[in-house]
């Protein structure tokens, strides 16, 4: 999916993990298919899961992720990961790896639930519950999306270059131009930073989709009190999407600065993800026609 990506085959794997956690040496292993586009995955046993960083990553960086994750974990209504140790660079595999503890379920998709009222619900419950973790002096970190949606002005131009065959571009960046110069919604907040379907595990009780699981969060942090709202974008039809808004209290301005940071990540998905990762570009775009056929953000373009 991305150039300069680190091969690891099920051997090497198998040595690593039972070189750093000889404890687990006599456990099953299996390569978990899935749509991440950060690690190759490999679980452990039934309760255990490894994490090998696609592009690398470093002991420290991955030392603090595990800190996000078990932060998150203690705070989070619903089951999360939890850090168990960090696996060291080695000749065999030149960058640092994580293992976690592993969650059973379905992850979400983006159209499957989207008129979920009790999905809409606990996904409030979700962003109420992370955002009363205390920051503690702490902001933002200059990382991905959560600051300054300006910032990103170079890479949706970008998008937009590569994405005329997949959407209305022109309509994309006017409603760009009017979502990037809207004001910061309040002070930095704790946020998961990523609530993408796919770190999301979603099961269907009684006939309603039901939240069961997050994952992914190991970058969970301060940032724009308006970044989890992606979530809305990415698996909620309109009416729904009303209900999560008004279960969290956003006004207009946070709710729409929400939209941004959707539109933000769901633009470079269609194009980049094109033929590397089917699932990943439907999603950015299933997102992004949600945005442009919303009528409250197409009156902001006339």
């Amino acid at each position: 999916m991305h150039e300069g990506e680190l091969p690891l085959d099920d051997g090497v794997a198998a040595r690593l993990i039972a070189r750093e956690f000889p404890e687990l040496r006599e456990l099953p292993r299996n390569r978990v298919r899935s749509t991440g586009t950060v690690n190759t995955i490999i679980r452990v046993g039934d309760e255990l899961v490894a994490r090998f960083a696609l592009l690398g990553a470093t002991a420290a960086e991955l030392t603090a992720e595990a800190a996000a994750m078990a932060e998150m974990a203690a705070a989070c209504p619903f089951p999360a990961p939890r850090p168990i140790g960090v696996g060291s660079a080695s000749e065999e595999f030149p960058s640092a790896w994580s293992l976690h503890t592993w969650l059973d379920g379905e992850t979400a998709h983006h159209d499957r639930h989207a008129g979920s009222e009790s999905l809409a619900r606990d996904l409030a419950t979700l962003v109420d519950s992370l955002r009363e973790v205390p920051v503690r002096g702490r902001i933002f970190d200059g990382r991905g999306r959560g600051g300054d949606l300006a910032d990103h002005d170079e890479w949706m131009t970008e998008c937009f270059a590569r994405s005329g065959r997949l959407l209305d571009v022109p309509t994309a960046t006017a409603l760009w131009t009017r979502l990037r110069a809207l004001p910061r919604a309040g002070a930095d907040v704790m946020s998961d930073r990523d609530l993408t379907p796919f770190n999301l595990l979603v099961t269907e009780c009684d006939g309603e989709s039901r939240l069961t699981g997050v994952l992914d969060s190991g970058s969970f942090g301060p940032a724009d009190p308006a970044l989890d709202l992606v979530a809305a974008w990415h698996l909620l039809d309109a009416p729904a999407r009303q209900t999560l808004r008004a279960a969290v209290g956003a006004d207009d301005l946070e709710w729409r600065r929400g939209a941004a940071w959707a539109f933000q990540q769901a633009m470079g998905l269609g194009w980049y993800y094109e033929t590397s990762n089917p699932p990943m570009a439907a999603l950015g775009l299933s997102t992004m026609h949600r945005l442009l056929a919303d009528e409250e953000l197409a009156a902001l373009t006339g």
